[in-house]
């Protein structure tokens, strides 16, 4: 690495090379997002420092505002200064954020806490996506950003796991789990410093269809304008239409188990069975979607169809949720087919939303993720502080359907997207060769 964390490559890599740094970006954010993650440890946390749940949601509200705005910011950063400049530093700091945790004696300590390791955490993910756009050619790059998708998920996994290997190990101390954390986050992330690489500026303005064939499409004399993102409707269709899909998406992760016990009256752990079907499939589909729409190069068709079936299996759910008597077997089916259906619409959406942007211009890839990173956690605020008094006002039945609604207003969004319907030529010698390299 020489006197610099910064390996800058001046040209594209390939094969092994180019999938090492991949997988490097993908593991930085399972990393980010395990450093975020504190719900197994919530129950603890609330008794040790007598603090109401009403309390932890507004701490929680304010730290995912403080996310939304990092990653805003963090997204226009990582363009003017690099990705891994950026995102390095700022992953050492957060796994210092991590062990200043077990500092917290109070709610005001937990608020600072909390705010300052979702900042700091926030601008480092806003790398993460961008790099995965930059070593993965488009012929590969639904999957790879299915990959990415396993991070937020695998975090959860990942935290729920350690938590319960470790807590009784810690007599149920929940500082235990954010030393376990910290130690375990600055480990990973000294591994990707020395692994990880940035494309240069020259290389990351070119399109890259294959491993080997790019196009130059911008002037490198002329400054990226962040206003030419937004003149573009399919551009404003991506950002409104992704907003309105998320409003299920966040509702199912931040309440799944909640909904499902309250409105069914099943036993925690049924509604935790049933999750975890919905979470399986779906990293399973986000995969098989994503190769897919890499070999055909469909990206739209496909990202529909998944709506589709979200939005019919939706409805069933919602329809079952003012009944009673429904089997958990029933609901482990349609809990699967949700996620599965939810995973082959959004690998395909990401690498659409990559590909439109960067045809306005590559050099704003962070710009448009940053975006996408500061959209998925205002859902998340307006979750924490609308679901639970709409719910309480109405049912969850009301909310299920009101999420069923947003959901389906993503489907005519689909059509101001960019890219074909329908393949319209053959795969050349080419492009099978990438695929092969892609699959290795």
């Amino acid at each position: 690495m020489g006197l610099s964390y910064v390996r800058e490559l001046d040209e594209y890599p390939t094969g092994a090379r180019r999938m090492k740094i991949l997988t490097m970006a993908v593991l930085a954010v399972l990393i980010g997002s395990y450093e975020a993650q504190i719900a197994p440890v919530v129950p603890l946390l609330l008794k040790d420092l007598d603090m109401s749940l009403a309390t932890y949601g507004a701490v929680s509200g304010a730290a995912a505002v403080a996310g939304a705005l990092a990653s805003a910011l963090g997204g226009r950063l990582t363009d003017r200064i690099g990705r891994v400049r950026l995102l390095v530093p700022l992953m050492l700091l957060t796994a210092v954020c991590c062990f200043g945790m077990t500092l917290v004696h109070s709610p005001r300590d937990l608020l600072i806490a909390r705010i300052a390791l979702a900042f700091v955490d926030g601008v480092a993910m806003a790398s993460t996506a961008p790099l995965v756009r930059d070593f993965s050619p488009r012929l590969g790059r639904a999957q790879a950003f299915g990959f990415w998708t396993w991070g937020p998920v695998g975090a959860n996994f990942l935290a729920a796991a350690v938590a319960g290997w470790t807590l009784p190990i810690f007599d149920d101390s929940w500082r235990s789990q954010f030393v376990i954390m910290g130690c375990f986050s600055l480990v990973i992330s000294i591994v990707i410093a020395f692994n990880i690489a940035d494309l240069s500026p020259e290389l990351r303005a070119q399109i890259q269809h294959t491993e080997r064939k790019a196009a130059d499409v911008v002037d490198l004399t002329r400054p990226a304008r962040v206003s030419s993102l937004f003149v573009r409707p399919n551009i404003w269709a991506h950002v409104v239409g992704i907003s309105l899909w998320l409003v299920l998406y966040i509702t199912l992760t931040l309440f799944g188990q909640t909904m499902l016990v309250g409105a069914l009256g099943i036993t925690t752990a049924e509604a935790s069975t049933i999750m975890a079907c919905f979470w399986s499939l779906n990293l399973i589909t986000l995969i098989v979607a994503g190769r897919v729409s890499d070999r055909t190069q469909l990206r739209k068709p496909i990202t529909l169809v998944g709506t589709v079936a979200a939005v019919v299996v939706t409805a069933y759910l919602a329809y079952i949720l003012g009944g009673e008597g429904v089997s958990s077997g029933m609901l482990m089916i349609v809990g699967a087919l949700l996620g599965g259906s939810l995973g082959v619409a959004y690998a395909p959406w990401m690498a659409n939303y990559s590909e439109d942007a960067e045809d306005v211009d590559p050099r704003l890839q962070g710009t448009a993720w940053g975006l996408f990173g500061f959209l998925t956690k205002a859902i998340a605020v307006v979750g924490l502080l609308v679901i639970p008094h709409v719910v309480e006002a109405t049912s969850w039945q009301t909310w299920l359907v009101v999420s069923l609604v947003c959901l389906a207003l993503f489907a005519p969004a689909v059509f101001l997207f960019h890219g074909p319907w329908r393949r319209e030529h053959a795969v050349t010698a080419e492009d099978q060769e990438a695929r092969v390299a892609v699959a290795e």
